[in-house]
């Protein structure tokens, strides 16, 4: 997608401290982090959101969510709180698909 900020990270015409890369995901640290370890994690095709989700591209989804687990236990995380945020009104800010993966910090609920 042209003006997608995501994609541009992807096609790396915009720098990011990557964590992990394969044929399919990237994961590169969030540049105002809310945790000591704040790592967005997405897929390299382009999907707007969570809503977008379906039949045949959920893979990805599941695959997004191994991907922060082994990044969690990697850096030593006892826990972690994983987000996917769904639209403006929910938060999302970048409109392609990613996960917030956050910790070495406690946790509360409502989230803050």
């Amino acid at each position: 997608m042209e003006n997608c900020l995501f994609c541009k990270i992807v096609s790396k015409d915009i720098p990011s401290e990557i964590v992990f890369e394969n044929d399919e995901l990237l994961a590169f640290k969030d540049i105002s982090p809310a945790a000591p370890v704040h790592i967005l994690i997405i897929p390299k095709v382009h999907i707007n959101s969570p809503i977008e989700i379906n039949s045949s591209n959920s893979a990805v989804a599941g695959r997004i969510i191994a991907l922060a687990a082994d990044i969690a236990k990697e850096k030593g995380l006892e826990g972690y709180r994983l987000v996917f945020n769904c639209n403006e009104i929910a938060g999302q800010t970048v409109f392609h698909l990613h996960a917030h993966l956050l910790g070495g910090r406690s946790m509360s609920w409502p989230p803050g």
